[in-house]
C-alpha cells in the first residue's frame, strides 16, 4: 500500500506544549459531566440519507429535552427551507420550556446571518453559532483566501451579529464561534481570531461567549488533541467569559477519546450526536461519553435510565440501526456467549445479592461489582434475560444461570458439567443459540423423561417405615417384558428404593442427591437430582413434581434408565 503518499501530524500543524513541558491534563480527573450539546438536528441530520422532515425533528428534539439536554442545535436554517421551518415551528410551538436553549448554525455570510436571524425571531434565547474554515488547506483550496483575510471576513460577521441581536432587546441572544479544521489550524492564528471575537461580542462571566474547537477530521492520536485544547484553555483571554466546547469527529476512530481527553485538557462543553451519527464515520457519541462517566460514578446529568426507549426514537428518526455491539446500547453489548464469561458473570450476580443482603439494601441499590458488566443493565432499563445466551461456545455457568432464573432449576455443581456437554452437542449440532426455554426443553428431555418413560418402568409404589426407624419400598416394577413384585428396605426411601431395585436384578449405588422448591407456596413443584452408578456406568437423573418423594424417585429411575441405555 501506497503509505509515503500521507503525512504525520507533525508535518501538517504544529501543537505548542507548555513552557515547563508539563501538561496538566494527564493527571486531571472527570469529576463532574460538561455540558452536553446534541447535534443530531443539524450536523447529524446532514449525514442522512434521508434528511428529517419536520415530524422526525420534533420527535427527537422532544427526546433530548425529555433525557435533560438544556442546550440543544437544532438546525442550518440558511442551508434547506426544511431547516428554517423547524425553527420557525419551535419558535410558534416552543422550544422545549424555559430552561432549554436552541443553537442555530451559520457561515460568516451576512445574507445567511440574516436567514438564520430571521429563523429565530420570537425565540426567547437562542444561540447563533457563527462558522469559517481556518486552516491552511481549506484556506488555499476552498476559500481562496489569506489568514487576514478569513480573520477579517469573521470580524465583519460577528460585528453585523451582534447589530442584529442588538435590535432585539427582548430576546436572549448569545454568541457561538467554530473555527472549522481547528485540529488542522496553526494555533496562533485560532486563538488570535477567538480572542477577537471575545472582544468584539464583549463577552463577561454573567453573558459568556461559546469557543467551540473542533476536530473536523481526525489526524492524530487523541493526545494530540488534548495539548491542542490546553494550549487554548491556557492561553484564551478573559477565559472565564468563555466556555471552552469541543466537536471531535470520528475518523480514526478515537473520537470518544479524544472528547474525554479535551475534557481533562480543560473543555467545558461537548458537542456530539446520540449513538455516534455523523459525517464520515460520524460525530463523538454522546450516549457512550455519557454513560462512561456513569460507570465511573459520576451523575452524566442526562436521563439514559431507559436506553431501549431512547435508541427506538433515534433509530426512527435516523432511519439507521444502531450496532449490536454500540457500547450500552447494543441487542448483544450486556450478553455473553463465552463459558468463562458466562461463570464469571453468574458468580458475580451470586456475590452481588449476598452483599446486598449483607448491607440490608435492595439489589438496585447496593454497590456494583460484577466482572465483565461495566454497569448494571437494570440502571439503563434493560433486563437480565439477554445478558447470557447459550450457543456452542457457552459452558456450565452460563446454562445452569439461566435454568436457574428462567425456570427454578438450580443444578448441583457436579451435574453441570454433564449438562453442558449435553447441550454443545446438540449445539454443534444445529449451528443455532439456544433459548432458555429450549434449554429446559432439553433437560427435561434428557433427565426428566426418562424416569417416567424408559426400559425400568415404576408401575405402582409403596414406602412406610418401620418401628425401628427403617424404611421399606415396596413396588411393581416393568423391565422390558418383564413384570414383577418387589421390596426393599434401608435407611432412608432412596434406599429402600435401590434396594427394591437389586432385588429386581438392578444393581444401583446412589453417589450424590439433590433437592430443591422450584417455585414459592405449598402448590409448587420440587425438583430433585440424582447420580447413581449403574454397573459400571455412572449417569445423572432428575425429577420434578409436587412430591419431593415422588420427584426423588424419579430422579433415582431416570439415572437407571439413563445408564441401561448407556450400557
Amino acid at each position: 500500500m501506497p503509505y509515503h503518499r500521507y503525512r504525520p501530524f507533525q508535518e501538517r500543524v504544529h501543537v505548542p506544549v507548555p513552557a515547563d513541558q508539563r501538561r496538566s491534563w494527564p493527571e486531571a480527573r472527570i469529576e463532574r459531566a460538561p455540558l452536553w450539546v446534541p447535534v443530531d438536528l443539524r450536523d447529524g441530520n446532514q449525514a442522512l440519507a434521508e434528511p428529517m422532515d419536520t415530524g422526525r425533528k420534533r420527535r427527537f428534539f422532544d427526546l433530548l429535552v425529555s433525557m435533560g439536554f438544556k442546550e440543544i442545535e437544532v438546525g442550518y436554517p440558511s442551508a434547506s427551507r426544511t431547516d428554517f421551518d423547524f425553527v420557525r415551528h419551535l419558535a410558534r410551538r416552543g422550544g422545549g420550556g424555559d430552561d432549554v436553549t436552541v443553537v442555530v448554525f451559520t457561515p460568516a455570510k451576512p445574507e445567511l446571518i440574516d436567514r438564520t436571524f430571521e429563523s429565530i425571531e420570537g425565540l426567547p434565547r437562542a444561540v447563533v453559532h457563527l462558522y469559517i474554515p481556518t486552516s491552511p488547506v481549506w484556506r488555499d483550496m476552498v476559500l481562496g483566501r489569506s489568514r487576514a483575510e478569513v480573520y477579517e471576513v469573521v470580524k465583519e460577521a460577528a460585528a453585523h451579529m451582534a447589530r442584529l441581536a442588538d435590535a432585539r432587546p427582548d430576546a436572549d441572544i448569545r454568541f457561538q464561534f467554530a473555527p472549522e479544521t481547528f485540529n488542522l489550524t496553526e494555533p496562533d492564528f485560532v486563538l488570535e481570531v477567538c480572542d477577537g471575537l471575545t472582544e468584539l461580542w464583549d463577552a463577561s462571566p454573567d453573558r459568556p461567549v461559546t469557543h467551540n474547537l473542533p476536530a473536523t477530521v481526525e489526524i492524530a492520536t487523541p493526545n494530540v488533541y488534548a495539548d491542542q485544547i490546553e494550549y487554548m484553555h491556557r492561553n484564551l483571554a478573559r477565559r472565564d467569559s468563555v466556555i471552552l466546547s469541543v466537536h471531535p469527529h470520528n475518523d480514526r476512530g478515537t473520537g470518544v477519546a479524544c472528547a474525554e481527553l479535551a475534557v481533562l485538557a480543560g473543555a467545558q462543553r461537548v458537542e456530539g450526536c446520540l449513538f455516534g451519527n455523523g459525517e464520515r464515520t460520524g460525530n463523538v457519541d454522546l450516549v457512550t461519553l455519557a454513560l462512561n462517566l456513569y460507570a465511573q460514578g459520576v451523575d452524566p446529568m442526562i436521563d439514559f435510565s431507559d436506553i431501549d426507549a431512547v435508541r427506538e426514537v433515534v433509530e426512527r428518526c435516523n432511519r439507521l440501526p444502531v450496532h449490536p455491539r454500540h457500547p450500552y446500547a447494543g441487542d448483544l453489548v450486556h450478553t455473553a456467549f463465552s463459558g468463562t464469561h458466562q461463570d464469571a458473570i453468574s458468580k458475580g450476580f451470586a456475590q452481588h445479592a449476598r452483599r446486598a443482603a449483607e448491607l440490608g439494601v435492595p439489589e438496585r441499590e447496593a454497590p456494583w461489582d460484577v466482572p465483565y458488566l461495566p454497569v448494571d443493565p437494570a440502571d439503563i432499563g434493560r433486563t437480565y434475560e439477554a445478558v447470557i445466551r447459550v450457543n456452542s461456545q457457552s459452558g456450565k455457568g452460563g446454562m445452569a444461570y439461566l435454568l436457574r432464573t428462567r425456570h427454578g432449576l438450580d443444578l448441583p455443581q457436579g451435574m453441570r458439567p454433564d449438562f453442558s456437554r449435553v447441550v454443545q452437542e446438540a449445539m454443534d449440532d444445529s449451528g443455532q443459540e439456544a433459548t432458555a426455554k429450549e434449554l429446559y426443553e432439553l433437560f427435561r428431555a434428557t433427565y426428566v423423561a426418562p424416569g417416567r418413560d424408559g426400559e425400568v418402568a415404576l408401575c405402582s409404589w409403596t414406602t412406610d417405615r418401620a418401628p425401628d426407624g427403617a424404611h421399606r419400598f415396596v413396588c411393581t416394577l416393568q423391565v422390558g417384558e418383564r413384570a414383577g413384585d418387589f421390596e426393599g428396605v434401608g435407611n432412608g426411601p432412596l434406599s429402600a428404593f435401590a434396594d427394591a431395585l437389586a432385588a429386581a436384578g438392578i444393581g444401583v449405588d446412589i453417589l450424590d442427591y439433590a433437592e430443591h422448591a422450584v417455585g414459592e407456596g405449598g402448590g409448587s413443584e420440587a425438583a430433585a437430582y440424582a447420580r447413581c452408578r449403574v454397573g459400571d456406568v455412572v449417569r445423572w437423573g432428575a425429577g420434578l413434581d409436587t412430591s419431593v418423594l415422588t420427584a426423588s424417585v424419579q430422579a433415582v429411575l431416570a439415572a437407571v434408565n439413563r445408564a441401561g441405555a448407556a450400557g
